[in-house]
């Protein structure tokens, strides 16, 4: 089965929208329980997204257990990091903004396409209700929630004073980027302007991005607060 064809079943693309919306990797018996059949039956499931290439599985070894297998090391599940789209028919997207983005001025290309991702968080922002709150933590946690909502898996990998590092393998432009590395200045936009609109009165906030072109890695998105 490809990626295709996984998604194509209603049973596993629900199956991947939970994964993807979690914060942290699914058992069987969280999916069981929300999709309401048997954790074999959520297991065989999970199992086939791997095979389509769409989740990874690993050993993890979970508190609060009990009965049979309890202590144990359990499969757990979370996305694959996403290089390229799901397309049928394939569609010329990447092909027309490159067109776009060679269309501007180079003198002022970057300012521009980072202007751009910034005005696609305040619709992102819009579409989830993205609330602002002081503390650097939950806000970063509500920027992943909402990034979440809307199908693309993000965690909160590091948290200090100033500086934050968040972890997604499904970023939303990370396809784009990945086929028009000049467009991580769009990515690195969108990610300024909703972490803008989850941190109040931060002050200055910038963000870069780290390991987009990796393959086998998330994408990391450093976060800096700047009075």
């Amino acid at each position: 089965m490809d990626e295709l064809q996984a998604v194509g079943v209603p049973e596993l693309r629900e199956a991947l929208r939970f994964v993807r919306g979690r914060r942290r990797a699914v058992s069987a018996d969280e999916l069981a329980a929300v999709q309401a059949v048997h954790r074999n039956v959520a297991r065989r499931r999970l199992d086939r997204l791997v095979d389509a290439g769409l989740l990874v599985r690993r050993h993890e070894r979970r508190s609060g257990r009990s009965g049979p297998g309890a202590g144990r090391p359990a499969n757990v599940y979370s996305p694959a990091p996403e290089t390229a789209e799901i397309q049928f028919p394939e569609r010329p997207y990447h092909e027309l903004v490159g067109l776009l983005v060679d269309a501007l001025p180079e003198r002022k290309r970057a300012g521009r396409l980072h202007e751009v991702g910034r005005t696609l968080a305040r619709g992102l922002v819009e579409k989830t209700g993205l609330r602002a709150t002081r503390d650097l933590r939950h806000a970063l946690e509500r920027v992943c929630a909402a990034v979440g909502a809307l199908g693309y898996q993000a965690e909160v990998a590091e948290v200090g004073e100033r500086q934050a590092v968040i972890a997604t393998p499904t970023c939303p432009l990370r396809p784009l980027v990945v086929d028009r590395p000049e467009v991580g200045e769009v990515d690195r936009g969108m990610w300024t302007g909703l972490v803008e609109a989850a941190v109040e009165d931060a002050g200055e906030i910038s963000c870069t991005t780290c390991d987009c072109l990796d393959a086998e890695s998330s994408c990391r998105i450093v976060v800096t607060l700047r009075d």
